[in-house]
């Protein structure tokens, strides 16, 4: 296995953490996901798309992901304001982890699931 040369220990300085902090949250791999099924949605889908999420959390999700590049949100001039994301191409790179990463969700769920359970019986 490879080394990786990255000092942990600096939260600023590493690039594990720096990610894993904005993308590691409840929320912006769904938001990552749901982009990449379609080039442009607009708010209300993205939330539709995903249920659960107040409007309050994807907004602030939302705008973490435009301010680290992921995502670009774009205004149109109208009224009522029409706003369409769609992921950069920078976010678009991430893609293929995410999908490895769900991909391996899928594959693993049932299995972790049963180890929550028998650690639970064993409290």
């Amino acid at each position: 296995m490879k080394k990786l040369d990255i000092n942990f220990s600096e939260p600023l300085n590493c690039p594990v953490r720096n990610v894993l902090d904005r993308i590691g949250d409840k929320w912006s791999l769904l938001i990552l996901l749901v982009l990449e099924q379609e080039d442009v949605l607009r708010f209300n889908e993205i939330h539709q798309s995903i249920g659960d999420i107040s409007q309050k959390m994807l907004s602030v999700s939302l705008k973490n992901l435009e301010a680290d590049g992921l995502v670009n949100r774009k205004v149109y001039p109208q009224i009522p304001p029409k706003v369409e994301y769609k992921l950069t191409d920078l976010g678009k790179s991430l893609i293929p982890f995410v999908n490895a990463l769900s991909d391996w969700s899928k594959q693993h769920m049932d299995t972790i699931l049963k180890n929550r359970t028998a650690y639970k019986k064993k409290l």
